[in-house]
């Protein structure tokens, strides 16, 4: 649901009450689309992390294939200034 910034000042109640039961509130301001209120559960789904890095490595289907990595050995390039 869309709402102007005005609206929003006078009736945050309101609009946090919408956001916790009917989804995620969109403010507009001069008509653009500026900023939207979530409920916290909204907000943990979106910021919540499944794994922490060493999980995801650990659960890779790449764990335990012996790659072969060989560094390019070439110096790269002279810039001058």
């Amino acid at each position: 649901m869309n709402r102007q910034l005005q609206a929003v000042s006078s009736e945050l109640g309101k609009i946090v009450e919408a956001a916790h039961h009917n989804g995620p509130q969109i403010i507009t301001v001069r008509g653009k689309e500026t900023a939207v209120v979530l409920s916290i559960e909204e907000y943990d789904k979106l910021t919540r992390r499944e794994d922490s890095l060493l999980e995801f490595f650990q659960k890779s289907p790449l764990r335990g294939v012996d790659l072969d990595i060989v560094r390019n050995q070439d110096p790269g390039r002279d810039i001058e200034l």
